[in-house]
């Protein structure tokens, strides 16, 4: 536990001091900056944030970096807990209604302006492109350029942590900047149904309705939240109808295939796969290796091309955990004033490194090599340049 001698405050002001120093500087101020400690418990720190979309956004992505730092300063395991700002008597979850987008505002204050914004950050200009994931971004760039057009409605699958959130806000994002669309709305299936149930409750059925069939462009994120749930399901069929048939663009996400999210009515898969059904893998190792290359640019994080390959090879299952690890080594090269070199980050993924049963040999560095350029073993073998 930190000393006593600090308060709260203290306490975070110094981890994010830490934090700015491995951070792209607008990421820190849209996320970061605004947040305040509330009180320190034992081995909980208690973090308010401005919302629910805030609170699960910071854990998600910089969470694990930040109980590294606190580790790293305190010599002890803090866990940090987000508390959101919004009334108790909010609604579950304690969401605010999503907003109406402005028609090309300014995208470094939409974070802080909306209650679930667009991510800037967030374009086709910062995603990467690999064969795991190159239909669902053409497929999404197509929407982009000319929505309701092109495969509407536009459904992304695939598991956690893999870009489907990430293509979503670039369509969104381009659109708005683009000028093409003037209402555009973000915002997860669970929002959609605390939203319908707060209608409900206080009569308000009918403007619930309005705002969301008078969209331009309706983004729905992880829609697998709907499952038999047969009220919310009802509701977003007909809204779903209404954007169809007024020619308005429809973008939705799942974890999963149309037909495999269990207790969904038969009438809502038919829609979801009247459109174009695009699905994203777990990133290949040159996907990854160029992941990494782009998230080290974006923070400003010095890595070599043996640091990327190394942990391209270590962390395979998605690019959220691939993005986390690489801030957690630019934490720990930061709070031990070393380098980012491979000892570093074999030391910082030594748990999740698999236990091997006999030292790398040179078979397998050709293997990985084999891997990365796409060749032959048999040719790196051979003679021939």
């Amino acid at each position: 536990m930190p000393s006593s001698e600090l308060t709260p405050p203290e306490v975070w002001s110094l981890i994010l001091e830490e934090s700015r120093k491995v951070i792209n500087p607008q990421t820190y101020r849209t996320w970061l900056e605004p947040t305040h400690a509330l009180g320190l418990d034992q081995e909980r720190l208690l973090v308010s944030v401005k919302n629910q979309f805030a609170a699960d956004y910071i854990e998600g992505q910089y969470g694990a970096m930040l109980a590294d730092i606190a580790e790293g300063l305190f010599e002890t395991q803090l866990a940090i807990d987000f508390k959101t700002d919004e009334p108790a008597s909010s609604q579950s979850r304690a969401v605010p209604p999503a907003e109406v987008v402005a028609a090309r505002p300014d995208p470094a204050a939409a974070p802080a302006n909306l209650g679930m914004p667009l991510n800037p950050r967030y374009t086709f200009e910062s995603f990467v492109v690999g064969n795991s994931n190159q239909w669902a971004q053409a497929a999404s760039q197509a929407v982009a350029e000319t929505p309701a057009h092109a495969y509407n409605p536009l459904f992304i699958y695939g598991g956690v942590g893999l870009g489907k959130t990430h293509l979503m806000q670039a369509i969104g994002n381009d659109t708005l900047a683009g000028g093409k669309l003037d209402r555009v709305c973000y915002l997860s299936a669970e929002q959609f149904m605390n939203q319908m149930v707060e209608a409900l409750q206080h009569g308000r059925t009918l403007d619930f309705r309005n705002k969301y069939r008078r969209m331009d462009l309706l983004l729905i994120d992880d829609v697998q939240f709907l499952q038999g749930k047969d009220a919310t399901q009802e509701e977003f069929f007909h809204t779903f109808n209404a954007l169809y048939h007024s020619d308005r663009q429809i973008v939705v996400t799942s974890d999963v295939y149309p037909q495999q999210i269990p207790e969904m009515e038969e009438r809502l898969i038919s829609r979801f796969q009247s459109g174009m059904v695009a699905d994203i893998q777990p990133p290949e190792l040159d996907t990854r290796i160029a992941i990494l290359q782009k998230k080290a640019e974006q923070e400003g994080i010095p890595l070599s091309s043996e640091v990327a390959l190394f942990m391209a090879q270590v962390v395979k299952s998605n690019v959220r955990e691939l993005e986390g690890t690489l801030l957690r080594l630019a934490v720990k090269a930061e709070l031990l004033k070393r380098p980012i070199d491979l000892d570093l980050a074999k030391e910082t993924l030594r748990a999740v490194i698999p236990k091997a049963d006999h030292a790398t040999t040179v078979e397998d560095i050709q293997r990985a090599v084999c891997e990365y350029f796409n060749i032959r073993l048999v040719d790196l073998k051979s003679h021939r340049q």
